[in-house]
């Protein structure tokens, strides 16, 4: 049988197949437009922080208060979309979700005063914390349809739609005022989530393969060994995004101050870091089909620890630019294979406790890098990086036998079906 008819319910052989074919080919761009978006957006934002200080009058401590709204509200949504996903699917969620991430966006520029911000980031971040999880648990069940590792792809996506935010932030900055440019975010935002919302709206999530004509277990909390293995794919996310949270607050800082790189230049560290970045994750499928999950998690790993080792304590500019993009490269591919795997062991409500881990480490990141740059230095603190990097190599390398769990109703890998010659490309069936 084709490997092509094995897509989607339907597909094998029967008159229907090129439809559904086609169908999780739409879903697929619909998806990863809103990955885009949501890099968009929080990159937007991100970039227009410094003149929404000056708008508040805030100081730095106060800012910093403010700021805890988006992780605040992120991480208390992240805990329950996972619930809301159950109930009624991850589509819809990810649609609202988005909705509400495109207005939020533009509260920040319509206050003045420290509180009021802090007020309204929690609305930004309670957006931002729901669209990671539900998109996320959409992208883990249409992984499973495609029967490819493509969750590599949407992260790419989204960190494609952030270099893509910060760029045009950048450019607009001097000439529109943060009002302008949040509410053109906004409008962009709803016109995208216009053309994509439908398409996930109108799709019900895909079932895997293997899955089709299976009495699939209704919903429940899932076992205590379930748990303990998603809380370890939620660990392995958190030590890598923390490295994408602390480079991009305080990469720039480390090569203008430690080794007084000229500050265009030094805008440019972060930037390659997350171009790195991206093409990494764009070479993730690959690379998980030869490679395998253990092995791309454990060289990655190991990738950026030495990468980070350089870029911190580098005596030059150029060295320390060369290892924020080994960096990228290294952390590329180990955040959306973590929450692939969570999300495979328990679902909706593993892809929301391990992305809560995860984004929380994204978070907690320039915070602690900042302490311990107090403490210490700077390039010091930024070795916390590849710490926590060659601990998720081992972390991944320890949970190297952990069974990649199967559809309902599969009892043997996938594998074992595909004829003589047919090229594995199941997820279930790849290597761990």
């Amino acid at each position: 049988m084709p490997l092509l008819n094995k897509l989607a319910p339907g597909t094998s052989g029967a008159p229907g197949g090129d439809t559904a074919t086609r169908s999780l080919t739409r879903l697929r761009t619909a998806l990863t437009l809103f990955f885009a978006l949501d890099g968009f957006l929080f990159a937007g934002w991100v970039v227009r922080i410094p003149a929404i200080k000056q708008q508040t009058g805030a100081s730095t401590g106060d800012l910093g208060l403010a700021l805890l709204g988006v992780s605040a509200g992120a991480v208390v949504t992240m805990t329950l979309t996972g619930r809301l996903c159950r109930r009624f699917g991850s589509h819809p969620v990810t649609v609202a979700s988005a909705v509400l991430l495109s207005l939020s966006i533009a509260l920040p520029a319509l206050t003045h005063s420290a509180g009021a911000l802090g007020l309204v980031l929690l609305v930004f971040g309670t957006a931002y914390g729901g669209i990671n999880v539900a998109m996320n648990s959409a992208a883990v069940d249409l992984v499973a349809a495609l029967r490819r590792p493509v969750m590599p792809t949407f992260h790419a996506a989204f960190s494609l739609g952030g270099m893509l935010g910060a760029g045009l932030g950048g450019l607009v900055a001097g000439g529109l005022s943060p009002a302008a440019h949040l509410t053109g975010l906004t409008l962009a935002g709803l016109a995208l989530t216009a053309v994509a919302g439908p398409v996930l709206l109108r799709s019900p999530s895909p079932a895997a393969p293997e899955a089709v004509g299976v009495q699939k277990p209704a919903p429940g909390r899932p076992d205590g060994r379930s748990r303990r293995l998603v809380t370890v794919f939620g660990v392995i996310a958190l030590c890598t995004a923390y490295g994408e949270g602390a480079l991009a607050d305080w990469g720039a800082l480390h090569l203008e101050q430690d080794l007084h790189a000229h500050p265009g230049l030094a805008a440019a560290g972060y930037s390659l870091f997350a171009l790195a970045m991206t093409a990494g994750r764009l070479s993730g499928t690959a690379l998980l089909e030869r490679l395998g999950q253990t092995r791309t998690l454990v060289a990655g790993g190991a990738t950026a620890a030495a990468g980070m080792l350089l870029g911190a304590l580098a005596p030059t500019v150029w060295l320390a630019l060369a290892g924020f993009a080994v960096t990228g490269l290294g952390l590329a591919n180990i955040f959306p294979v973590a929450v692939a795997r969570a999300g495979a062991v328990a679902g909706a409500g593993g892809v929301a406790a391990a992305s809560t881990l995860g984004y929380g480490g994204m978070l907690i990141g320039p915070p602690t890098i900042g302490f311990l740059a107090d403490w210490s230095s700077l390039p010091v603190a930024l070795t916390t990086v590849a710490v926590l990097a060659a601990g998720a190599a081992l972390i991944g390398y320890a949970v190297r036998n952990a069974p990649v769990p199967r559809p309902a109703g599969q009892t043997a890998p996938a594998a074992r079906n595909v004829p003589a010659g047919q090229p594995v490309r199941t997820e279930s069936a790849a290597r761990v």
